[in-house]
């Protein structure tokens, strides 16, 4: 029988609700925070996006902190830290104070994307040079701030050093799944928004991964949406929800959370239904029976060492009943 009970953890771009202030917004946050802390999740991470008004995840780090300070267990992570943004010695210096405050709660999701538009990225960037390409390079850099004090070179972390705060290499290519493996770290799949390179990326990661110091063996994790209720029907009533926010990234709108419709086809067009159901095909939909059928049918064929799940439901009492039934279906209950 496949093994379903995995890890489970969340990914929040803390999205701003039709009626939130933006404060509200950070609110909601860490409320959802603590109810998953409470059911047992894994890891609470928050993403970083720029130029945006309906999310305000853009100051990352500051909103982890944010979080740790009202919680009191859950490991609390960035999905991710977007390094073309930084330099590795601030976020070392960032994660390394967080981590004196709060020893063994941090986690360092980092991406190679900049989270927002080319006009934007250009805006945010240390240099004007491509920091994209020194990606491998920076991730080393962190490796070394973290690591011990007989490692280190003139310019130090000093509160980073020695925390070994775990990095994980987020992506939705190949590319990063090649670099995951080299550098013998886990690897982090963005299924919730780009499903499309997730099999091969998996395959490519598996299959080149070389053990290191960080790790003996490969650590999969996959990112899904996440939409159970206590129906089909309304999984699939509460789903528009999430539909509403991928036609807002096809159309370049900026719509907060806006409540579930009854009728899609009113507000898309053909093409536009076509592009937003492609990047969010990767979605666990539906009872909790459902979940779990698809869920297991998931595993059979990845066999996944941690699932993270996003889930765009506007009610925050519908969301935080989502998860609860996906914490049900993977301890099997």
């Amino acid at each position: 029988m496949t093994d379903i009970n995995v890890p489970v953890s969340v990914l929040n771009l803390a999205p701003v609700r039709l009626g939130q202030s933006m404060r509200e917004a950070v609110e909601s946050m860490v409320d959802l925070a603590q109810a998953v802390e409470k059911m047992g999740y894994e890891r609470y991470w928050i993403a970083e996006h720029h130029n945006t008004s309906t999310l305000v995840s853009s100051a990352t780090s500051i909103l982890m902190k944010h979080t740790l300070e009202h919680t009191d267990s859950i490991r609390v992570g960035s999905g991710g830290i977007m390094l073309p943004n930084h330099s590795p010695l601030v976020v070392a210096e960032q994660f390394g104070t967080m981590a004196t405050i709060y020893p063994d709660r941090l986690d360092l999701g980092l991406g190679r994307a900049p989270g927002t538009d080319m006009l934007t990225a250009s805006a945010l960037r240390r240099s004007q040079s491509d920091t994209v390409h020194s990606f491998p390079d920076d991730v080393q850099a962190l490796l070394t701030y973290f690591g011990p004090e007989e490692r280190q070179g003139y310019v130090k972390a000093n509160l980073g050093i020695d925390t070994n705060i775990p990095i994980y290499i987020l992506g939705s290519s190949t590319d990063s799944a090649v670099l995951a493996a080299k550098l013998g770290l886990p690897y982090v799949f963005a299924a919730h928004f780009a499903p499309a390179h997730m099999e091969e990326a998996i395959s490519i990661y598996r299959r080149d991964f070389q053990p290191s110091e960080y790790l003996d063996s490969p650590y999969m994790m996959v990112c899904l949406n996440v939409i159970a209720a206590e129906s089909d029907d309304e999984a699939r009533f509460e789903q528009t929800t999430m539909q509403q926010f991928f036609l807002n990234v096809v159309r370049g709108a900026r719509q907060p959370l806006s409540p579930p419709v009854e009728n899609m086809d009113d507000i898309w067009n053909p093409r536009e239904k076509e592009m937003a159901s492609s990047m969010s095909s990767a979605t666990l939909l539906g009872s909790k029976s459902s979940v779990r059928d698809q869920f297991m049918r998931f595993q059979e064929k990845y066999a996944v060492q941690e699932i993270m799940a996003v889930s765009y439901i506007y009610d925050p009492g519908k969301q935080k009943r989502s998860y609860e039934m996906l914490k049900e279906v993977v301890q099997n209950k």
